[in-house]
């Protein structure tokens, strides 16, 4: 196999599920193949680094093989490789993020008549 479409491979390797919405996001720009935006129909190879958006991470991984089937998740994860540097950042943004939900106090009920009069005051300016 000479070359897949890049939206093709982002869908075979389970980064998007489905490949409109792989295309979404290549010409949205997000999807960045070897340091700068690349078209739907770019042809991966073998040791391109790609830079995939997913939720509140962003993956650099390294293509290791190329697949136009979809299959599944175990199989998926043998099509690249993450960069370490990548690997590392993610981690540590989740941490991050655990942390600052755990530093938030959320109420263990709900506001009764009273706390809402106060509260529309206060937001008042009274």
């Amino acid at each position: 196999m000479s070359g897949v479409r890049l939206d093709k491979w982002l869908w075979a390797a389970r980064f998007f599920k489905t490949r409109a919405l792989a295309k979404k996001a290549i010409e949205g720009g997000k999807v960045h193949y070897n340091g700068g935006r690349a078209k739907t129909s770019k042809a991966v190879e073998i040791g391109a680094l790609i830079r995939v958006p997913q939720g509140w991470d962003t993956w650099e991984v390294e293509v290791v093989a190329l697949s136009e089937q979809r299959r599944g998740a175990p199989e998926a994860r043998e099509l690249y490789r993450e960069t370490a540097e990548s690997e590392a950042r993610r981690t540590k943004e989740a941490e991050s993020r655990r942390q600052a939900n755990q530093a938030m106090q959320h109420p263990l009920k709900r506001p009764d008549k009273k706390q809402r009069r106060e509260i529309k005051r206060f937001m008042r300016g009274e």
